[in-house]
């Protein structure tokens, strides 16, 4: 008679699946990484801190300098290190867009389209120009200002599509730091790495877009410089909806995937 050992053995000798799964070691390096970090967000390590050499980390850590060097590289990476004058590591604060072209990259792989960025836009555009005319300084009004006559003087003088769509872009962008809300601008950047291909692209088929972008520009501004939050939201969504019908005018879907010269 067979015993329930043998028994047992061999019916898991029999199975296909294996009872456990592999365990995954974390490279070192990413230990050190994760370390460093988690020091840095909870503010332990202050912007400015100088960190020790890559020999005293080496030792602290008990590690080979290789794989400080390597965290030390992924830390860079992400924006929580750099080397000043001194050679030496320096805790410091990503900016607000420094993870932009990263997310923007990353919508690129998702194969998201430009009706799926227009949906976040038409969401995102018109609260922050709600914010601005609560919150902008005169700094704001005046930089605002200074690129309206920008774009004003472009479409008398007949400049590039390239430089309206930078003209554009910075309009928009001055908006949202005008919110005065961090998270806002952080989440509308990477869209707005994504817009300048569209809005050449736009242009080359449709001309008169540079003259509804002056006017509706001109509009948001006046709003924002009175105050008028209502407003201010108002035409930004009546832009950003403008903007959609000159996909359908230009016979251009919106459904098609980024493409990656989008970044260019």
């Amino acid at each position: 008679m067979m015993s329930a050992t043998c028994m047992l053995a061999e019916v898991a000798s029999e199975s296909s699946e294996p009872l456990f799964d592999r365990v995954k070691v974390t490279p070192a390096y990413q230990m050190i990484t994760g370390v460093v970090e988690k020091q840095i967000l909870s503010g332990k390590l202050s912007p400015g801190t100088l960190l020790p050499t890559e020999v005293e980390l080496a030792e602290q850590f008990g590690v080979n300098r290789s794989t400080v060097r390597e965290a030390i590289r992924q830390l860079e990476q992400e924006g929580l290190v750099e080397r000043r004058s001194s050679k030496r590591l320096q805790v410091t604060m990503p900016g607000i867009y420094d993870a932009a072209p990263r997310a923007a990259r990353s919508l690129m792989l998702q194969q998201v389209t430009f009706a799926e960025l227009w949906q976040v836009a038409v969401v995102l555009e018109p609260e922050a120009a709600r914010l601005a005319a609560q919150s902008a300084t005169a700094a704001d009004i005046e930089q605002l200002a200074a690129n309206v006559d920008r774009l004003k003087a472009h479409h008398k003088n007949g400049g590039s599509m390239q430089e309206h769509a930078q003209i554009d872009i910075e309009f928009h962008a001055t908006v949202a730091r005008a919110s005065g809300n961090r998270v806002l601008m952080l989440a509308r950047e990477p869209i707005n790495l994504l817009y300048r291909p569209s809005l050449t692209r736009l242009q080359a088929v449709l001309p008169q877009l540079e003259r509804r972008n002056l006017d509706a520009h001109k509009r948001i501004f006046k709003a924002i410089a009175a105050g008028d939050a209502g407003q201010a939201q108002e035409w930004t969504r009546k832009h950003l909806i403008d903007f959609q019908r000159g996909y359908t005018l230009a016979r251009i879907p919106m459904n098609t995937p980024i493409e990656t010269h989008h970044l260019e």
